[in-house]
């Protein structure tokens, strides 16, 4: 924790409260890292089934117990006495609490995934009822909190208001109107929620100028709120520090895989994410490295399988479903190249990871990625398998293009440095609170 500063921002726990965290779990813990060291007092809002009435103890101990099980309500009976009481706490407003840090709780397992703080906050089951109250009114729930922060960032589209705090939502990107083939998200319910944040919100933040012109060629309304404050690599995260010897030691010990002997691709495998190209033109290009694939089959395509299966079961790609980032970012230091040609990015964030590094690059010209890989990416069009698997081909063959695009990753990443993050997000602090009060 760091020692607080008379201005405060809260960041809600949305994704942070996830086992198997996902891209914007790792945004929050690095907009939590850059606002701490600007010094900034950082209070965490998490949505977890805690209730507001317990003894702080034991609302700290079954903080802990939620991070690691994941615990889901269950569905209930309909007209049951649960049943009831879940209607009412669909219109009824969560009270906020704090869950206290006592160390007498061993919380050494979770130290990848908190995020800097000075307090962390709970509201029972915040993020189910503000989801239901919206689908049922329409309208975001309202939160009160004595002495508010002076900022609430919410890191996703949250139908959700903190009264007295300067209200900011990430959108990071808008792929569900964009592609709509592509995810399974209710686009009705999404397109009303986005809708609605651009008549409510204090300010609107995005992550790239890509992401910036596709919201606003569905929401031009957003204009004057929209602020672009890209993203930034936190690579004084352990993941980052470790030294060559010793993560190469863990891949070889876990994996039977040496230095530069596979590719890699990790994230949802989902439409989005291009990965049944991907994957056929691995495959197409008879490379004798294997492929590494990192994340859950979000959406399962027959083709996809088919081509998946036919991969694993000759001994060409490995499949993995979650990895912790200490094993993660071990496999991608030591990959002969990462392979990321998506459909569409909001950003790209395992661009300018690998990038930080030393590890060479894929891309496509979609999305942001063009944007945020510049010249320092080998691109592919995403949609073309044979040129997909012709730049396969030359990552593999020509090791004097992987150290050039090694030395101009290195360049790359520093457009994206913690330092030119921490601007952006002040100058966006202080133009939406300026703008509050004229």
């Amino acid at each position: 924790m760091v020692e607080q500063n008379s201005f405060r921002i809260a960041i809600d726990g949305f994704n942070l409260s996830l086992a198997r965290g996902t891209g914007v779990a790792t945004y929050a813990r690095t907009l939590s890292r850059a606002t701490s060291d600007l010094g900034y007092s950082i209070d965490i809002l998490y949505g977890l089934n805690i209730s507001a009435q317990s003894s702080p103890l034991m609302r700290e101990i079954r903080f802990f117990e939620l991070l690691a099980s994941q615990e889901q309500r269950k569905p209930v009976r309909v007209f049951s006495k649960s049943w009831f009481k879940r209607r009412k706490e669909d219109i009824s407003r969560p009270e906020i609490s704090e869950i206290p840090i006592s160390h007498l709780i061993d919380s050494r397992s979770f130290a990848e995934r908190l995020p800097v703080f000075n307090r962390l906050l709970n509201a029972d089951n915040l993020f189910n009822r503000a989801a239901r109250y919206f689908a049922r009114t329409g309208k975001f729930m309202t939160l009160r909190i004595a002495s508010p922060p002076d900022v609430m960032h919410w890191t996703y589209p949250l139908p959700i208001r903190l009264e007295g705090a300067a209200n900011i939502y990430t959108i990071h990107d808008v792929v569900p109107l964009r592609l709509p083939h592509t995810t399974l998200d209710n686009k009705p319910h999404y397109f009303s929620l986005l809708k609605k944040i651009g008549r409510l919100a204090d300010g609107i933040c995005t992550i790239s100028e890509a992401s910036k012109k596709d919201i606003l060629s569905f929401f031009p309304e957003m204009e004057p709120k929209l602020y672009n404050c890209y993203q930034s690599c936190d690579t004084t995260r352990p993941a980052f520090t470790r030294s060559a010897e010793e993560s190469l030691a863990e891949i070889e010990a876990d994996f039977g895989l040496s230095s530069q002997s596979y590719f890699i691709f990790y994230g949802s495998l989902e439409p989005k994410k291009n990965i049944g190209r991907i994957i056929e033109a691995f495959l197409a290009s008879k490379s004798q490295r294997k492929l590494v694939l990192v994340g859950a089959m979000a959406w399962k395509e027959e083709q996809e399988l088919r081509y998946l299966e036919h991969g694993i079961s000759t001994g060409r790609i490995i499949k993995i479903d979650y990895l912790p980032e200490r094993t993660l970012f071990a496999l991608l230091k030591h990959a002969r190249a990462l392979l990321f040609p998506s459909l569409c990015e909001g950003f790209g964030l395992p661009v300018i990871e690998a990038m930080s590094l030393g590890v060479p690059v894929l891309a496509s010209n979609e999305g942001a990625l063009a944007e945020i890989g510049g010249d320092a990416v080998l691109k592919a069009p995403a949609y073309e398998i044979e040129a997909l698997t012709k730049a396969i081909i030359r990552l593999d063959h020509e090791n004097e293009l992987c150290e050039k695009l090694v030395s101009a990753g290195y360049s790359q990443v520093k457009k994206f440095s913690m330092s030119d993050y921490q601007n952006r997000l002040s100058r966006l602090y202080s133009d939406v609170l300026s703008s509050m009060q004229k």
